[in-house]
């Protein structure tokens, strides 16, 4: 059976309580798959997965804090040098800028330390509300806000729980939609969901719990 468009706020409600349940359901621990040791670590590999696979940040970033063990010794590193440890991250020359200034300004303004604030954390170079949400959720427990990536854009389009396209206005959308004390452990739920049933372009909707709840145009029906 075709699944039905929510017509009031009450039933709106209840069909985000049904798709959170799932979600809990599929993946109830669900948590960032960068690997990290502290908010510092975690921040560098989130910079180095812009237009990169986690698995391959994964890969480079024991062998890159082995070499670069500090904030500081990241903030007086070579760019040239520090670009080539990270080449195949793609992006390297941008990423390697913004990591040493990200060192920089975190000796400089914050004392070494990653500041828990979502001001604070947009005035770091190559930081934006992504990353800063990634940060703040993961290493601090703040929900500062929602994670979204191209996962979360793509999978909360085909839910209709935004019909925007730009990322700050789907975030928008979702914190509205979705109760803060779920909006770290529901981004982390989404990009799992992205990635093992609701793929962009083979989505296993017949595989999907939430499927008797979905109506969206690009579903792959039986």
């Amino acid at each position: 059976m075709r699944a039905q468009r929510p017509r009031t706020a009450a039933e709106r409600k209840e069909r985000i309580r049904r798709i959170l349940q799932h979600l809990n359901e599929l993946y109830p621990a669900a948590t960032c798959a960068l690997h990290h040791k502290d908010a510092w670590q975690l921040l560098v590999a989130t910079i180095l997965s812009a237009q990169c696979t986690d698995v391959r940040v994964n890969q480079v970033t024991p062998g890159l804090f082995r070499k670069y063990p500090t904030i500081k010794d990241f903030a007086y590193a070579s760019q040239e040098e520090l670009a080539a440890d990270i080449r195949s991250t793609g992006f390297f020359n941008n990423k390697a800028k913004s990591i040493i200034g990200a060192a920089r300004a975190i000796l400089t303004r914050y004392g070494g330390q990653v500041p828990r604030s979502m001001e604070e954390m947009l005035s770091i170079p190559g930081v934006a509300r992504k990353t800063a949400n990634v940060v703040l959720g993961t290493a601090f427990g703040i929900p500062s806000g929602v994670v979204v990536d191209t996962h979360v854009q793509r999978i909360a389009r085909r839910l209709d729980l935004s019909r925007q396209t730009v990322p700050e206005k789907i975030e928008q959308d979702l914190t509205k939609a979705i109760p803060q004390e779920r909006w770290i452990l529901f981004s982390h739920q989404v990009i799992h969901h992205g990635r093992q049933l609701c793929a962009a372009r083979a989505p296993r909707c017949g595989e999907c719990p939430i499927d008797p709840l979905c109506y969206a145009k690009d579903k792959k029906r039986a």
